[in-house]
């Protein structure tokens, strides 16, 4: 590491830590949102078929993320979720954790929930999930349904989670969150919200690494070049 040193090719660690947050910043912002581009997915397929699009609820999106908390231990290999939670869950677990207003709680009028053994961009999940036979996609093409929300998860070295949640409540009045926000969410995302994904996860998809390890291995590299 010294030869490297003396020939110039030790880098600077406080300029690569700069960069590399950079970089990761730059990236977090090119990802937006998954939960909320599967909602353009689904409204896109939805249009071209001639339906109406359906409104993205967040309170119904961050519903959808409490949904794969009770799920995420049923993964199946070809990607279904075998998981039936209480309906009591719906009103007594999912709506306090998000900080959905009761009162504004409406019928859940369809449910998808699938998994896959890693971190699928939206197009490909949409495609995977959505299209992976007639009855789920009959469910997308439901005239019932006036709302959706999307939730997103990864597990600790374990599968992606997506669930989608569809509504028939009239529009603007349904699952309302406390103060506009409810309840901020530790793990995943969800639909419906500004915030990108990583903003909710304790670990982010990186290039098939996550993020803390991308910065343990890049800091101990700075480290031995610069010893």
């Amino acid at each position: 590491m010294s030869r490297l040193r003396r020939a110039g090719w030790a880098p600077n660690t406080e300029e690569a830590w700069t960069s590399f947050r950079l970089h990761i910043s730059n990236h977090m912002k090119d990802q937006g949102n998954p939960a909320t581009e599967l909602v353009d997915y689904i409204n896109e397929n939805r249009t071209s078929n001639k339906l109406s699009k359906l409104q993205d609820n967040p309170g119904l999106g961050c519903m959808a993320l409490q949904y794969i908390e009770e799920c995420k231990g049923n993964c199946s290999a070809n990607g279904t979720v075998n998981c039936h939670p209480p309906e009591e869950d719906i009103t007594e677990v999912y709506a306090p954790n998000c900080g959905v207003e009761l009162p504004t709680v409406d019928i859940i009028s369809g449910r998808i929930v699938r998994c896959h053994s890693k971190y699928l961009e939206p197009a490909q999940a949409f495609s995977e999930i959505i299209f992976q036979d007639k009855k789920t996609l009959s469910l997308v093409h439901s005239k019932g349904h006036t709302e959706v929300g999307v939730g997103l998860r990864g597990t600790h070295r374990g599968p992606f989670f997506w669930c989608i949640l569809f509504s028939s409540g009239q529009t603007n009045s349904t699952f309302v969150l406390e103060g506009g926000t409810g309840i901020k969410q530790k793990r995943g995302c969800f639909s419906g919200t500004d915030t990108p994904c990583s903003g909710g996860q304790k670990v982010m998809v990186f290039h098939g690494f996550s993020v803390p390890f991308a910065m343990v291995v890049f800091l101990i590299i700075g480290m031995l070049f610069h010893s």
